[in-house]
């Protein structure tokens, strides 16, 4: 009877544990198509500039899903040297994209690879340094940066709402409204309806039924598909050894800098997420991986990588604060990126679609940041005006970045960034009228 009883609880805890791993295998396969449209980008943008070819373009796409795949097992999984072992998903820094095409275009690719491979090494020796401005990341400062992150963005998801070019004649035209404003409606309507698991991949549900009904309406195309090949490895120098020069390398430094702001806001609005406090060794082991894998990027000839901030309204929406979904959503990318075919089923998704999820996910990536400044002290008027000031110049930057076009190409990187001013300017009110440095040990 005991052996009886024994085997009928072995064969219920074996049932559970399928369950939840199928439950985060779902999950992580959220996370894959919330971040999928913003990294397949990059290397469409960069290879049409430099005039890829159908193979070339080919490699380039997939190789790049699998680099995002290594890159984002790099960041889960903490050792002693890398990994801040937070639930976060990477991709290529679109901010990366603008200076890659004028290197690629004026001096070659490899020169392009190798100022990416300096820019990694850079990143990497500075990462102890970096992390140790901690300091200078106090809630007033997280909570602007994190508001202006989820924003900012809100724009790029109305942008593909409306069909992706706001130049072009169909842009904003009444199927692309009806698709995009469906996709939000369906998120909401499981959100607030739904339980339990249905509940937590309410982007996924909207994402994939209105996809289905774009197919019927003629927004589908599988093209892609068809053209796509089976199978694809990863070869190191596909496009030639890396070049290096000095002025490309800057470049790509000051670039790698803006990534490394960014990925501290996402970092501190994940740690408010799931609870979990930051320590200056957690983010020196978070810089040195998105170091080591622009590195790798630049070996293999794709791009850097830094934390897509996407993925934390998808963590936000679904609840599950765990990093086993995301581990799935890696390996989903290693998957894709060799089977190129598999993966350009992905890239078929209507970009109506996809701007309606961005505007939910990018709503409660700003939200995020509300909360975390609701923690901020505002009867102080040090506070209010450090964090007026710094999220009004974020996003007039962001609406205005040729603001600084007469200015050096280096400090149009920089300042041409909103999330970047937004950064620099909310440390240097808040130590300027709060005097950080002077109470911190």
């Amino acid at each position: 009877m005991k052996q009886a009883t024994s085997t009928v609880y072995r064969g219920q805890a074996s049932r559970r544990t399928f369950t939840s791993e199928w439950h985060n295998l779902v999950l992580g396969f959220q996370h894959l198509l919330a971040m999928y449209s913003g990294d397949v980008l990059v290397p469409l943008l960069i290879g049409h500039y430099l005039h890829f070819s159908a193979l070339q373009m080919t490699y380039l796409v997939s190789i790049d899903i699998f680099m995002c795949g290594v890159a984002t097992l790099l960041q889960l999984k903490q050792t002693p040297l890398t990994g801040i072992g937070l639930p976060v998903v990477l991709g290529c820094a679109v901010q990366a994209v603008t200076p890659l095409e004028s290197i690629g275009g004026k001096l070659g690719i490899t020169y392009m690879y190798g100022a990416i491979i300096a820019a990694g090494i850079f990143v990497f020796l500075i990462a102890g340094f970096f992390a140790r401005l901690k300091r200078f990341f106090p809630p007033v400062v997280t909570g602007s940066l994190i508001t202006i992150i989820g924003f900012t963005l809100v724009p790029v998801g109305f942008q593909d709402l409306g069909g992706g070019t706001p130049t072009a004649a169909s842009f904003g035209n009444p199927t692309n409204l009806l698709v995009g404003f469906l996709t939000i409606i369906i998120i909401l309507v499981i959100s607030a309806f739904a339980r339990g698991f249905m509940k937590s991949i309410a982007i996924l549900i909207g994402i994939l039924v209105a996809s289905f009904i774009a197919g019927g309406l003629g927004q589908v195309s599988l093209t892609p598909v068809s053209e796509a090949a089976w199978f694809h490895t990863p070869q190191l120098f596909f496009f030639g050894v890396p070049h290096f020069n000095l002025s490309a390398m800057i470049t790509m430094m000051l670039v790698s800098l803006t990534t490394m702001i960014e990925s501290t806001g996402v970092f501190f609005a994940l740690s408010d997420i799931t609870g979990r406090q930051l320590t200056t060794k957690d983010l020196e082991r978070g810089y040195r991986a998105e170091g080591i894998a622009a590195v790798l990027g630049g070996l293999f000839n794709t791009f850097p990588y830094s934390t897509f901030s996407e993925n934390v309204g998808v963590l936000k929406m679904s609840g599950v604060k765990t990093r086993r979904p995301v581990y799935y959503a890696a390996f989903l990318l290693l998957l894709l990126g060799l089977l190129p075919k598999v993966g350009a089923l992905a890239t078929v998704i209507p970009e109506p679609v996809l701007g309606g999820a961005m505007i939910v996910m990018f709503g409660m990536v700003g939200v995020q940041g509300v909360q975390i400044l609701h923690k901020v002290d505002f009867t102080k008027n040090s506070n209010l005006l450090t964090a007026s000031v710094s999220i009004g110049l974020g996003l007039g930057i962001t609406m205005y970045p040729q603001l600084f076009q007469h200015m050096p190409t280096e400090v149009q990187i920089i300042l041409g960034n909103g999330i970047v001013v937004t950064s620099i300017s909310a440390v240097l009110l808040n130590l300027l009228f709060n005097h950080r440095w002077a109470r911190e040990k």
